[in-house]
């Protein structure tokens, strides 16, 4: 642990990343590690006094990483190790995703696993030669001692260069091969399918959800699912969505009292989270739920997925639209300490019968499930604590929803949790993606408004009008955005189209992509590289292809190139999005679990965009309801224009909507597929049944 009290930590001389935008790099200006932000000036450093580089990437949510710096950077002993011997470097690895790809991918080819905070020593040129994690500041639980690490380390760079210089050269080679695909042959159409009937193989029928401990969402596996029931047909596809999202919604991974999920569950149950809540797994998950409460048609997935967006609505939306990244694990030092309770402290808030009720609808108990506290999570129905407490279940409901209000209330008066307030491009495009389809599912006003405003924010304060920039704080726009930006900046401007039907957001889409196309795709190979080719050279130019917590920029490439090519018939969209699913297909045959995200693609690549056309005059109200009935349809391959006959023969007509007519002045849909059209149709439920079908 620190030598040195709180006051006194403050009291120290900052360093250099006191100059930094990141809050994780500014939790660390106060270390008395002599440390640099990542860029020339210590690079420079490292090479004219021949010292190693110690790279340590992090994030400000990361529990792990918060152990770390309070049990090492802020040692004394231990930072004057760190400075006599090192250049040390501090990283956000949301901010430079660039160089966490390629470290990681560094770290586990060493240990066999990766996580954070990375810990990473590197050649003056910045390659790798040996790595980890997490290190203790002493010997415990396998782990060599971080001290100890240090001094063997620098020994080795003084006394056995030979060996460092063999490690180089031996994981240079290792990480040369992990990027080297082969182009093949056309992934079959069936190959979506199969691959989730493979999936299906490691489910959890006891519990739900993918595998055993640690459980994570997963959220693009339970995606591909319901694409394979709109597909196939195969119930169990759904039931295992059902389940999964119900048992999760259920358990402790999901805040019952402020909405929100947390990062992920330490156990297979989903009772027990790492408390971190993170603005890309509730931008996923809001959108599954969405898809999953109409795909199956549950109430109860659809609340869920509204709650998810009024959480962030409320805590993770700034005064100028775009959204935070994410909210600590601790409070007051303490993990979790935020979002847990004792039964003294639910009597207190609640008292008599409501306290009793909340108990038993939370399970909160004098034992505990969490180092003597408690994790709110559910093990009972409604219709069941109806009958336990002798009330009607309109009169449970409502008890339940005065005990949350008020379990909130008190919460709100404990010391939150920090929150790492910077703006991320790529975390943006999801979360407006999930706003837009909150507006299309449950016609929330509210919806429609937070992804405009966060569409325009992005597209202005974090753009030059043709090149974003990745990470917005205090005023300012920095580094180079990455593939993934742009992609999933392009879906969700598509995804904003789709709902406010303002042809501008497609136009916008089409210039980012555009960006991709030109700067980003592999001539060669085909695919796409991770950074831009005018980006800082870096020991490696990475094609990262694994969908994880979040799409790759590949998948998520590909998925919006295919859709605007739907939009504007533009060939290049398409024939790049094909290359790169040439690519990538017999990995993604060997492993689908990495490549979900990707497997969806080619289900839209193959199966086609349904495509709605509706013309008719644009502020009818028949046109209004239209739009809403739609909005709670299940159609993952949509593509959906509107025409007006007033706008004129000046308008533009995107070539779906070309000589699509009205009938006798009525609102009339058209529902083409590859490039067939039905007959027009003048009744919503004609268009819904041939929309079905």
């Amino acid at each position: 642990m620190s030598d040195h009290s709180d006051s006194e930590t403050l009291a120290r001389k900052a360093n250099r990343l006191i100059n930094e935008q990141s809050p994780y790099l500014r939790q660390h200006a106060h270390n008395p590690v002599d440390w640099y932000p990542w860029g020339d000036e210590a690079l420079e450093r490292a090479r004219r006094e021949d010292k190693p580089i110690l790279l340590s990437i992090g994030y400000s949510a990361c529990h792990w990483c918060h152990v770390m710096e309070r049990e090492s950077f802020e040692n004394e002993a231990i930072a004057r190790l760190m400075n006599q011997s090192f250049i040390s470097i501090k990283v956000d690895r949301e901010e430079r995703p660039d160089l966490d790809q390629i470290y990681m991918d560094a770290v586990q080819l060493l240990t066999g696993r990766g996580g954070w905070p990375l810990t990473m020593f590197l050649t003056p040129q910045g390659n790798p030669f040996y790595g980890g994690t997490y290190f203790p500041p002493v010997d415990r639980h396998g782990l060599p001692g971080f001290a100890r690490l240090l001094t063997a380390i620098a020994e080795a760079w003084r006394d056995h260069r030979g060996d460092v210089t063999h490690n180089v050269e031996r994981l240079a080679t290792a990480m040369g091969s992990l990027g080297a695909y082969q182009a093949g042959g056309e992934p079959a159409a069936e190959l979506p399918l199969r691959a989730a009937r493979e999936l299906a193989r490691h489910y959890d029928s006891a519990n739900g959800g993918i595998g055993g401990a640690p459980k994570f969402p997963n959220t693009f596996v339970f995606s591909l699912f319901l694409r394979m029931y709109d597909a196939d047909g195969d119930p169990s596809f759904a039931e295992m969505t059902r389940d999964t999202l119900t048992r999760m919604a259920r358990g402790g991974i999901y805040d019952q009292i402020g909405g929100g999920f947390h990062r992920y569950s330490v156990d297979e149950r989903w009772l027990v989270p790492h408390f971190e809540k993170m603005l890309y797994d509730n931008a996923l998950l809001a959108r599954l739920y969405l898809d999953a409460g109409r795909a199956l048609n549950d109430p109860e997935l659809m609340r869920v997925a509204r709650e998810i967006l009024d959480y962030v609505i409320r805590e993770m939306t700034s005064p100028e639209g775009g959204f935070h990244s994410s909210q600590d694990a601790d409070s007051e030092g303490e993990e979790g300490k935020f979002f847990v309770w004792t039964p003294a402290e639910v009597q207190a808030e609640l008292g008599g019968e409501l306290a009793a009720i909340a108990g038993r609808w939370f399970d909160i108990t004098a034992e505990g499930n969490f180092e003597g506290r408690n994790i709110p999570h559910r093990t009972i129905g409604l219709a069941d604590a109806a009958r336990l407490f002798g009330k009607s279940e309109d009169e449970m409901a409502a008890a339940i929803a005065e005990i949350r209000s008020r379990l909130f209330a008190a919460r709100e008066r404990r010391v939150h949790p920090g929150r790492d307030d910077k703006i991320l491009a790529a975390w943006n495009g999801m979360m407006i993606g999930a706003f837009a389809e909150g507006y299309r599912a449950s016609g929330d006003a509210r919806y429609l408004e937070a992804a405009r405003k966060a569409a325009d924010f992005v597209m202005t304060r974090m753009s030059d009008g043709r090149r974003l920039k990745r990470s917005y704080q205090d005023g300012v726009a920095r580094f180079n955005a990455y593939l993934e930006d742009y992609a999933l900046m392009a879906n969700a401007l598509i995804d904003v189209y789709e709902t406010a039907l303002d042809w501008r957001y497609i136009e916008m889409a089409r210039g980012l992509a555009d960006v991709i196309v030109e700067h980003f795709a592999d001539r060669d190979q085909g695919g796409f590289f991770f950074t831009s080719d005018d980006h800082e050279e870096l020991i490696a130019r990475a094609k990262a292809a694994f969908d994880g917590s979040t799409p790759s920029g590949n998948s998520a490439a590909v998925m919006a190139l295919l859709r605007l090519d739907s939009y504007t018939g533009d060939g290049r969209y398409a024939d790049h999005a094909a290359r790169a699913l040439r690519l990538f297909g017999a990995a993604m045959e060997k492993q689908p679990f990495a490549f979900a995200h990707m497997l969806e693609a080619l289900d839209r690549y193959h199966r086609g965009a349904t495509e709605i056309v509706l013309v008719g005059v644009r502020d009818g109200a028949d046109f209004g309801e239209w739009i809403e009935r739609l909005g709670l349809i299940y159609l993952p391959n949509r593509a959906l224009f509107a025409t007006d006959p007033r706008d004129g023969a000046a308008a533009f007509v995107p070539e779906a909507a070309r000589d699509k007519r009205q009938i006798d002045g009525r609102l009339t849909g058209y529902v083409c597929r590859e490039r067939t059209c039905s007959a027009p149709l003048t009744a919503f439920e004609q268009l819904a049944r041939t929309v079905a079908g």
